[in-house]
């Protein structure tokens, strides 16, 4: 088997009736890089939607032109041409022929393109995709628009494993060693009768390599054969959080003088959610779920973003504690699974935000009426087994993955299912609702219809997957617990009602939960740390995204992350840490004491810069088992606070830095704060991948993320803010991203300013080729960075 990828196209962004046509003159279009999101470079609009960021949407066309010689040899092959996902309503032509397409942007789907091949009159292969991307307010968070993940043409010979067509299951434990089963469907694709011989390793990352099975097949023309290994691994090298060890399944295909060799990364681990003890890892490791929510958009990259952008970004989730990745609410690109294998984070994959009727989409302002109503909806009746499936087929091998969800806040009171047990219906988006929305309504779809289709659901999901549970973010429990929706479920999942825990779990003694949804509160950990049977919890979220804007124009995204949209930690990342982290952690922040504010998210600063004799708060978020504050000398009594989960006080200030030092386990932290002055100059942090983690990148190229600040006299970070404007040698500007969601300054603009003093430029470069990057801030001096 041969895999090649398709990179380069050329798009246009507008409807055109013949461009599926091999010979249309496309010379004129813009050449892109796919996975490509046309959207996020477009302007933001007041006209979009405000659910899914103020971005524009349409018609796009892409094609792309391959040489037969490139692919390399089809003769006697099996061609297909895979795609990864495209946002969304597809059709594709390959060389003229309408071969077919798709309506969900979160599915992967490939083509047979052996007969097409054999029609062709010259060397030129033209794959023409259109994309239907019109009805933009069709979500409730940014989904971009276009071919957002890869595509690839794989030729094979024509006995084969067809598109995950292996399987890999641990089957038990038995002290160090493991028993692991494979199977394996064999397809012939040829016309007439065939034997193969089917031979199967596993390889450690030493290098030691454990034969899993080896058999002859005789497979009849179109035949698949399902063959099965089981094997037991000696001394198995288990995957973990802390050690997430990976081995290559390599499966030979050989028939007569030809072979088909596939490679896949797997890991050998078991897992258990149980009723009482909450998650077991391995039948001996007991473990919280430390999770997070996460959209796949990343600013300026919007959904196509490089595996180098999601590792900086999950390693430092990692370092607040965070062990698990629930993929809201859709199936994500394959980089991130692969790097929650690599990294050792657990997920909950997730299929669907809605079943058969479409919720309101806020497209004027969060809870601002009238909704819009397009989404997956339309297309659930037809096309939701297909979805469900492929989610689960194609996943199926990934150790991370820990539970199916079949849907998120499908239950959401009165949009639109509705049950006469409730008068009225409340939920968290019932602010602003006309009392018409919230009172009972018979002519509504009864709720009840959604146990039904919850059943199905999770039949499918078992047919294709015995190993894992199936689960749902239900967001009314009072009322879905009394309908049936949890019980066709292994797994209950609650968005946001810890205060239900101890009476439902008296009411469903035997099923494990899990908070699928929740917010960042010390309250609502609790619920999770104190409670044996309550597996983990889920933040919303873990990383500030575009779209589901709460506010008016030009707030276009969401600040609800530990991260925000640059990758930078916010104050909540710390305050996490010092809940979820083991390792010592101490951060100190001030503000203004004034009274309580109710939000959570309250601006808090780390600087030391008041008024002499003003009352400011001080905050100190860590797990030190001992620390001491002083200020000139003088020692600072902090309190915990057992409601908000830190220490702090109220003090007058005086001038003089505030020095912390923390202790635990053997190990110092010393944090200060100074009195911050003006900004003086741009200084850069180029972002290194660690060692340990380079090869998991492409070798040919780097992403460069370089960490932009503007700093005072002493390099104390400043909240300045300006523009920084950017020229680049030997290297491809990427984008500007700074955190904003009221900068609605167009991303493909080489120029951005700085929010709370910072920003991020992301560069491509070439490996061995010497590149240059030049920032320049009216008033500084240029700063250059060789790359």
């Amino acid at each position: 088997m041969e895999k090649y990828p398709i990179n380069d196209w050329r798009f246009y962004l507008g409807d055109n009736e013949i461009a599926w046509q091999k010979d249309f003159n496309d010379e004129n279009w813009q050449n892109v890089t796919v996975p490509h999101d046309w959207s996020i470079t477009q302007d933001f609009t007041k006209e979009a939607s405000s659910g899914t960021g103020y971005l524009p949407g349409g018609i796009g066309w892409y094609r792309a032109h391959v040489t037969i010689n490139e692919i390399g040899e089809v003769t006697d092959k099996v061609t297909q041409l895979r795609f990864d996902g495209v946002y969304k309503n597809c059709q594709v032509w390959v060389n003229g022929y309408h071969v077919g397409g798709w309506a969900s942007g979160y599915s992967s789907f490939q083509f047979n393109l052996t007969e097409i091949l054999s029609y062709n009159t010259n060397d030129e292969l033209v794959i023409a995709v259109r994309v239907d991307h019109t009805d933009i307010a069709d979500s409730r968070w940014y989904n971009g628009s276009g071919i957002s993940r890869l595509v690839t043409i794989v030729t094979s010979n024509p006995v084969m494993v067809d598109r995950y067509g292996i399987t890999f299951e641990t089957v038990a434990l038995n002290e160090q060693d493991a028993v692991v089963k494979t199977k394996t469907a064999v397809t012939n694709f040829t016309a007439k009768k065939a034997t193969a011989v089917i031979k199967q390793t596993l390889t450690d990352e030493d290098g030691t390599v454990v034969t899993v099975g080896h058999e002859e097949v005789s497979l009849l023309a179109g035949e698949v054969c399902k063959i099965q290994f089981e094997t037991t691994v000696k001394d198995a090298k288990l995957w973990q959080v802390q050690s997430p060890n990976l081995y290559t399944l390599t499966t030979s295909i050989i028939s007569g003088d030809k072979a088909n060799h596939y490679e896949e990364k797997v890991g050998i681990r078991t897992f258990a959610f149980t009723a009482d003890n909450g998650f077991i890892l391995n039948d001996t490791e007991n473990l919280k779920l430390k999770g997070v929510c996460l959209h796949e958009d990343a600013g300026c990259f919007g959904t196509a973003v490089p595996k180098a952008v999601w590792l900086r970004r999950l390693l430092k989730l990692k370092e607040a504690g965070c062990n698990a990745i629930r993929m809201a609410h859709n199936p994500h690109a394959q980089i991130l699974y692969d790097l929650c294998d690599e990294l050792g984070f657990f997920v909950f994959d997730e299929a669907f935000d809605e079943w058969e009727n479409p919720k309101n989409k806020w497209w004027q302002g969060h809870n601002v009426y009238p909704p819009k109503y397009e989404g997956y909806a339309k297309d659930f009746p037809v096309w939701h087994k297909k979805d469900l499936v492929d989610m689960v087929l194609r996943n199926k091998n990934h150790p991370s993955i820990i539970a199916w969800s079949v849907g998120n806040e499908i239950d959401y009171p009165n949009d639109p299912y509705a049950n006469d047990l409730f008068n009225e219906m409340e939920g968290n988006n019932d602010a602003n609702k006309p009392v018409e929305e919230r009172i009972y309504n018979p002519n509504r779809p009864d709720t009840r219809r959604l146990t039904t289709i919850a059943k199905q659901l999770s039949e499918v999901v078992h047919k294709e997957d015995a190993t894992r549970p199936t689960t749902l973010a239900a967001a009314f429990p009072e009322l879905s617990y009394q309908t049936g929706l949890v019980d066709s479920v292994d797994v209950i999942g609650y968005n946001y009602k810890e205060h239900l825990y101890e009476e439902h779990h008296r009411l469903f003694p035997n099923k494990p939960f899990i908070g699928s949804e929740n917010r960042h509160s010390y309250q609502n950990w609790l619920a999770v740390k104190d409670n044996d049977y309550i597996a983990g919890q889920f933040l919303w979220t873990g990383i500030d995204y575009l779209g589901e804007s709460r506010g008016v124009w030009p707030k276009h995204g969401t600040y609800r992350g530990l991260l925000d949209m640059c990758g930078y930690e916010t104050m909540m990342f710390y305050k996490r840490k010092s809940w979820w982290s083991e390792e010592l952690t101490a951060r100190l922040f001030t503000r203004p004491a004034k009274e309580k504010s109710e939000d959570p998210w309250e601006a808090v600063y780390r600087k030391w810069n008041y008024s002499e004799g003003e009352q400011v708060e001080i905050r100190l978020y860590t797990n030190a088992a001992s620390f001491e504050l002083k200020v000139n000398e003088e020692r600072i009594a902090l309190t915990f606070d057992e409601v908000e989960g830190y220490y702090s006080t109220i003090v007058p200030f005086v001038a003089g830095p505030l020095i912390l030092t923390a202790q635990k386990d053997g190990k110092t932290i010393i944090d200060t704060l100074k009195a911050v002055g003006q900004g003086q100059r741009l200084t850069a942090n180029l972002w290194q991948v660690p060692t340990a983690f380079k090869m998991l990148l492409p070798q040919d190229e780097v992403i460069q993320q370089i960490e932009l600040s503007i700093v005072d006299k002493e390099e104390n970070l400043t909240d300045t803010n300006q523009v920084i404007h950017f020229e680049g040698e030997n290297c491809e500007f990427l984008g500007f991203e700074n955190g904003d969601m009221d900068d609605i300054t167009n991303y493909g603009e080489k120029y951005r300013r700085t929010r709370n003093g910072r920003a991020i430029c992301y560069v491509k470069t070439k490996v061995a080729v010497k590149a240059k990057a030049v920032f320049s801030v009216a008033g500084f001096h240029d700063l250059i960075i060789t790359l």
